[in-house]
């Protein structure tokens, strides 16, 4: 029992980290400015209409839910962070839409089985530690015949490589946590999902991002609005060397994939019917 109580707090505690790391900044600002255009990617993607009831799982401020919402679905989006969805509730009344907001953990959702014809991420349920717990819960309430959508960072991508690059200045991951890119992945995602799922459609795309005109602009904006980037920044505050040294790594990371202003960032795309 002992063990068993041992990893619950563990487990808690790890959850009220994320939920700390994600409030830090502007992560609305990340959303609207610099990746606004994959929300209704995803969207389009899993071909929501009217009438659909649609979970967006770790939505954020709501990149995803709030197009989902006027494409006519009756959607619900969940966070693991309150005050992400304090800003989505903003959003979505600045454009005329009414959501369910719901706090609730990737991994443990508090829905029933089967209650949505469509069950979606983007760029959110990469970020939970436990991969295969939190694609069990995607699978386990998408309705038979629904949709599963999910639209990931990739390893290879610029975002996959910042997290590359901001590795060896962070702390170690908890024991059992997986790599966020690897929802990246179409062989790791299609072993998540396994048999549950069928007409699997994968695809790598890129987004066009033209917010920074120079690389130390990327930085700084980064350094300032995204959640993960501050933490690690945070963790190396008492080290002015190791600060300086991943400044320059950053900064060199987006010199290297600015082309007359602009970067292309790497996702995957992809979508399956719940099978049943």
């Amino acid at each position: 029992m002992t063990g068993t109580s041992d990893a619950r707090d563990a487990d808690l505690a790890l959850k009220a980290k994320h939920r700390t790391m994600w409030a830090l900044g502007d992560y609305p600002a990340v959303a609207t400015q610099v990746v606004a255009a994959l929300g209704p990617a995803l969207v389009e993607a899993c071909a929501v209409k009217g009438g659909d009831r649609v979970l967006d799982v770790a939505a954020g401020s709501g990149n995803a839910s709030i197009p989902a919402a006027l494409a006519g679905g009756h959607v619900v989006a969940s966070d693991l962070t309150p005050e992400l969805l304090a800003e989505g509730r903003k959003a979505a009344r600045a454009h005329g839409v009414t959501l369910d907001w719901r706090e609730a953990d990737a991994e443990a959702l508090p829905f029933d089985t089967g209650a949505f014809d469509t069950v979606m991420s983007c760029v959110g349920v990469m970020f939970a530690p436990h991969h295969q717990a939190t694609a069990d819960e995607l699978v386990r309430v998408c309705r038979p015949g629904g949709t599963i959508g999910l639209l990931n960072w990739t390893p290879e991508g610029f975002i996959g490589r910042m997290f590359a690059t901001m590795k060896p200045y962070a702390p170690p991951p908890p024991p059992g946590a997986q790599p966020p890119p690897l929802w990246g992945q179409e062989e790791h995602v299609r072993t998540l999902l396994g048999d549950r799922v069928t007409d699997v459609d994968a695809r790598r795309r890129t987004i066009r991002v033209d917010a920074f005109e120079e690389p130390e602009a990327f930085r700084d904006f980064f350094k300032a609005a995204y959640g993960p980037t501050i933490a690690v920044y945070r963790s190396i505050a008492d080290d002015p060397g190791r600060t300086a040294e991943l400044d320059d790594a950053l900064t060199d990371l987006a010199a290297g994939a600015l082309r007359d202003g602009a970067m292309e960032w790497e996702y995957l795309l992809l979508t399956a019917r719940r099978s049943g």
